[in-house]
């Protein structure tokens, strides 16, 4: 007989949470803990969304992609979450960057960044420092015509070196490119440029767990295994959710999935506004990635003066589709030493290695190509770290691949788009509580979702609202 994963779940809550990315996590946290009664619901196995981990034989434990994020974070996740949690947020120092325009190693923060673009660039220092507070003066509400590529046209003009030093690690963070808005790459790079780049200390499995101690001490009913299949509407208002053919009662949702799986799937079209149905079918989803995984054998270990985060390519020039392309020229190598992923009772060392990837170049592949295919992706890995670390590949033992087809296949994203939707799917999300009373989206949407960072604080704003409207409820029936 088949696990009932609902076993015990009311038949009412004031919220649901659909969706356990940090967004949703972090929502379903701060409303429990307002004394909200919530329920959130999970379709995979495990909590986390892209903030999670995997197995593999052999004791090897895998982050699933790369994740580096603003100092910010740190107090984040003190208020939001714990201080046992914010205390284990480190600093990554030793950032590198290898292709044919430079090679460096920076601390990845405003001071260095001044000095590298002065010193090893050739700029004046005064236009780094307006370069520097324009980026970090732009907020949400700024001028959206202005694309990245003109915002470094005016300050570094034909300097495609300057623009691949400044661009290249925040396209790995967002899927920005330089056609799109400015502020979709200013607001996150003047982030990173305050203290540099931190990492979570322990690993996802670490974290996640945490977060789940924490989420049950506020009392916060969690499912697992549990997709929603419909988000009913009444008189133009959230009634309740549809799971595993339950219908469960509610007075807000927040969806934590897919901006355009959450409207034109989970509410459907036939219940919304058709200009509003119209904008949520243009919105754009951003791109995917892949990774590949590797695992060091026991007793093998790497030097840590291979970096932190390394940033390669064998390109001659910069360009953002070239990051794209199924053809791999630029390749992000996370290195996961005892100190900042340790694993029990073990000293083990691990390499995920990022790139961003096109749905369609996975998409339409038969399942005897995607394995060639996969398997490709590992040995041209393997050859570009030997580059770097020679005899690397006699020190693994165990070596697989990711692709877009993976995250589509676990996180249920459309086309696998690990970085959500374009710029405009940002209108589209806040919009979403005018045209159904109590539907919050707090997923994966253009600039605010700029990794960890965005993701937790897309779930303070979002959780926010729903308490306020909630308590005025509340205050409004007695």
């Amino acid at each position: 007989m088949p696990r009932d994963f609902l076993k015990g779940v009311q038949d009412e809550y004031d919220v649901v949470v659909i969706g356990s990315g940090l967004a949703g996590l972090t929502s379903a946290n701060i409303l429990g803990r307002a004394g909200h009664r919530v329920l959130l619901l999970e379709q995979h196995y495990k909590l986390g969304g892209l903030a999670t981990w995997f197995l593999r034989p052999g004791g090897h434990t895998f982050d699933i992609s790369l994740h580096g994020f603003p100092y910010g974070m740190i107090k984040s996740c003190r208020r939001y979450w714990s201080r046992e949690i914010s205390d284990r947020i480190v600093q990554l120092k030793n950032i590198r960057f290898d292709n044919p325009q430079f090679s460096l190693t920076t601390t990845f923060d405003r001071q260095d960044f001044t000095r590298l673009l002065v010193e090893k660039f050739g700029q004046q220092e005064a236009t780094v420092k307006a370069f520097f507070d324009t980026a970090r003066g732009m907020n949400f509400y700024d001028d959206q015509s202005t694309t990245t590529g003109e915002l470094f046209q005016r300050f570094f003009p034909n300097r495609n070196d300057i623009v691949r030093l400044l661009m290249e690690p925040i396209s790995y963070a967002n899927g920005s490119t330089l056609e799109d808005p400015a502020i979709t790459y200013g607001i996150v790079f003047s982030n990173f440029m305050n203290k540099g780049v931190y990492i979570y200390e322990g690993g996802t499995d670490d974290l996640i767990k945490r977060m789940k101690k924490e989420l049950e001490s506020n009392n916060v009913d969690i499912r697992i295994n549990c997709p929603v299949d419909k988000i009913d509407i009444k008189d133009g208002k959230v009634s309740a959710v549809q799971v595993q053919g339950r219908r469960i009662r509610c007075r807000a949702v927040v969806s934590n999935a897919n901006l355009r799986t959450t409207v034109l799937n989970m509410i459907g079209e036939d219940r919304l506004d058709k200009d509003f149905v119209q904008q949520t079918q243009d919105v754009r989803l951003n791109n995917s990635s892949t990774q590949v995984y590797m695992a060091l054998k026991e007793g093998e270990s790497i030097d840590e003066s291979s970096g932190d985060l390394f940033f390669t390519s064998t390109s001659p020039h910069f360009d953002t589709q070239s990051l794209l392309s199924r053809d791999i020229t630029s390749r992000t190598f996370s290195f996961y030493y005892p100190r900042t992923r340790p694993w029990k009772k073990k000293e083990r060392y691990a390499i995920v290695s990022s790139t961003n990837a096109n749905w369609s170049d996975w998409a339409d592949l038969s399942e005897h190509e995607y394995e060639e295919s996969k398997a490709d992706l590992v040995e041209t890995t393997l050859d570009a770290l030997e580059r770097y670390i020679p005899g690397v590949r006699d020190k693994i033992d165990h070596a697989e691949a990711a692709t877009p087809r993976t995250f589509q296949h676990y996180t249920k994203h459309q086309l696998g788009a690990s970085f959500g939707t374009k710029f405009e799917g940002l209108a589209v999300s806040r919009d979403l509580p005018n045209q159904v009373g109590g539907m919050f989206h707090a997923g994966s949407v253009g600039i605010i979702m700029s990794g960890w960072l965005g993701a937790i604080n897309y779930g303070v704003i979002v959780s926010n609202e729903v308490d306020q409207m909630l308590t005025s409820q509340s205050s409004a029936a007695v």
